[in-house]
Formats: structure tokens, sequence, C-alpha cells
């Protein structure tokens, strides 16, 4: 099992910048690939960015050239930079893991969530 821990959401001005933290922590054999998701009011959650085990990473159109996410094998751990913050940007954001069983199957975990706000 593995549990998620995410960190640094909260408040920002538009043009401000936040750093999202999320730490897997259990019993984890291996990680594939490290996510964020966000889901604004009356939406659905989507894809923001996605950093493979590797490091090869995609984003959004929409976040493109502003959010920067990266990770750290050895903490488990994956972030999240998000700069020139637009009010567009406001939701909850998610972490998704895939974690890889000594078995060689694929589990998906979610962090609980964490808001982010961008006022205008």
């Amino acid at each position: 099992q593995v549990q998620l821990v995410e960190s640094g959401g909260g408040l920002v001005q538009a043009g401000g910048s936040l750093r999202l933290s999320c730490a897997a922590s259990g019993s984890i054999f291996s990680i594939n690939a490290m996510g964020w998701y966000r889901q604004a009011p009356g939406k659905q959650r989507e894809l923001v960015a996605v950093i493979a085990s590797g490091g090869s990473t995609n984003y959004a159109g929409s976040v493109k050239g502003r959010f920067t996410i990266s990770r750290d094998n050895a903490k488990n751990t994956v972030y999240l930079q998000m700069d020139s913050l637009k009010p567009e940007d406001t939701a909850a954001y998610y972490c998704n893991v895939e974690e890889v069983t000594g078995w060689g199957t694929e589990i998906g975990y979610w962090g609980q969530g964490t808001q982010v706000t961008v006022s205008s």
C-alpha cells in the first residue's frame, strides 16, 4: 500500500508562484509515472503534467511554459513548480502515482488534493 501526502497549495495573486510537493511512502516496490491533475468546481479532473520514471515529461497545453514538473526518485517525491499563475489555474490539485509491484502489476494511487486559489 502506498500513501501520498501533498503540500504547497494556497492563495496567491495572479502572476505569482507556488510549488506543490507529493511524497509517496509505504511498501513501495517501484514507481513508474508520477503526475499532477486538477479539478475545478463543476469541471472534470484534467491532466496538468506527468513525468515518467526516466524523466520525460508531458504537459497540458494550458500550462506549458509556466509549470514545471520534476521528481526526486530517492525521496519518491514529485514536485510541480507553478509560475505566472492565472485565475483559471484555480482548482484542487491531485497527485497521482503509478506503482509497479513485484508481480509487475501497475497500481495507481491518488493524493488527498491540495487547493490552489489564484486571485485576480
